[in-house]
């Protein structure tokens, strides 16, 4: 395979990229000859473009050898490893990290000529280059833009050798490259023209492509959802073009108005996801704390407003419980006529929906704060009675409600990697099928 110059290289791989058009990503090229292919990745699909500045910390006394890269807002990753095995000391890592540190500024803010930084926060983005030849500069992007905050990663790039492949698998969510071919040397070798980039293109390129924003934090509609004979309040969000609806299940003395639920819900929204969060219970029920722990009345009510909201919109449901919520949103998943593609917990009580756990289908993802040590436990204990494909994800230094700086944040990326990663394909097939 044989390009004729980036442009083309661009053309070519925007057109084996535009699947993901509906996932709203944005495309980060990587400076300087990454960012002439992104160009025509973003034009693609109609996504926004930005750079993503890395730079690789060298050991000193062997600089091809990284021992960790750094990125904007402060993003340090380091790999403890090489740094034993260099011996290095902390002063060493300081002054290294000081000199990539001051030339990563002055590089992120020429390209940029002044434009803000792409927010990455709950996102799926698509990381580009011209070619990988070893992969430790894409490995290095793609860790970087993960600290960053982004829900999904997906490497791509026109040309590289299987070997590297394989080193940027392991960190990315997915790689896409058009070719793989044997005898490779370079990747200038792939291309007819592979003449050096100037800062100035990359600075034009990127004035050219305008920025779209994320979908926006837009007010829901008032709905009152149908269940078990009742009109329950609540308030449905679809962004334009979603690919999924999450419905909301809150826990205990809680309600659709749930502050933490409604910051993940509106991190859901940036990334394209329709939410619905409604009461699970009338005012008259909620002062009664038998209703709030009636796990299968819960999942019946559940389920009936998950059938309501298919006869709204034709987009798959999924589950986003919390507390008590969680099991409710487990026992409504385990229904045989369920729906449901996925289901999240956050800080839940997925043990109090006892033996149905084992006939959940739908892949579950248990999120938990490493300080909610009894919940964790509980947690743990309900992970090994499900069948279906699941995962615990323990959420460092965060309490039971994650009010920790960030925590929720974390719980919102976390979240809106499984809803993407596993929401069906046009077709009824699942993700990654």
């Amino acid at each position: 395979m044989l390009f004729t110059d980036r442009d083309d290289a661009g053309r070519r791989l925007g057109a084996e990229l535009a699947r993901y058009a509906p996932d709203r990503p944005v495309v980060l090229g990587l400076p300087r000859g990454g960012v002439p292919v992104a160009f025509h990745v973003a034009h693609a699909l109609g996504a926004p473009l930005d750079v993503i500045v890395v730079r690789k910390l060298g050991v000193p006394s062997q600089p091809e050898l990284a021992f960790g890269a750094i990125g904007e807002g402060g993003v340090r990753v380091i790999s403890e490893d090489i740094v034993r095995r260099g011996r290095l000391r902390p002063q060493d890592i300081a002054a290294v990290e000081e000199a990539e540190q001051a030339e990563l500024t002055r590089r992120a803010a020429r390209y940029r000529a002044g434009r803000p930084q792409e927010d990455l926060r709950g996102r799926t983005v698509i990381v580009v280059d011209d070619g990988i030849a070893t992969g430790a500069t894409a490995a290095a992007a793609c860790r970087v833009v993960r600290a960053q905050g982004a829900a999904r990663i997906v490497m791509a790039a026109p040309v590289a050798p299987p070997d590297a492949l394989a080193r940027v698998g392991a960190v990315a969510d997915e790689v896409v490259c058009l070719g793989s071919p044997p005898g490779f040397s370079s990747v200038g070798q792939w291309y007819r023209d592979f003449s050096q980039t100037p800062d100035e293109e990359v600075v034009a390129l990127l004035a050219q492509s305008p920025r779209r924003p994320a979908p926006a934090e837009r007010a829901g509609a008032e709905v009152e959802v149908e269940a078990a004979g009742l009109r329950l309040p609540g308030e449905l969000t679809l962004p334009t073009g979603a690919g999924a609806v999450v419905v909301f299940a809150h826990g205990s003395g809680s309600s659709r108005r749930s502050p933490r639920n409604r910051l993940v819900a509106a991190d859901l929204n940036r990334a394209g996801l329709g939410t619905l969060l409604f009461d699970l219970l009338t005012p008259a029920e909620e002062a009664d704390r038998r209703h709030v722990f009636d796990i299968a009345a819960l999942a019946a009510r559940l389920a009936a407003a998950t059938h309501w909201l298919g006869t709204r919109t034709p987009v798959p449901p999924a589950y986003f419980g919390a507390s008590t919520g969680a099991a409710a949103a487990l026992a409504a998943a385990a229904g045989p006529d369920s729906p449901v593609y996925a289901v999240v917990s956050r800080g839940g009580r997925p043990d109090l929906a006892g033996s149905l756990l084992a006939g959940v289908r739908a892949p579950t993802l248990l999120i938990v704060g490493s300080r909610d040590r009894q919940v964790l436990a509980l947690n743990r204990e309900a992970r090994a009675r499900l069948r279906c494909e699941s995962r615990l994800e323990i959420v460092e230094g965060a309490t039971h409600l994650f009010e920790e700086p960030g925590a929720l944040h974390e719980v919102s990326a976390l979240a809106v990697h499984w809803f993407t990663a596993h929401r069906p394909r046009p077709g009824g097939s699942p993700a990654g099928e």
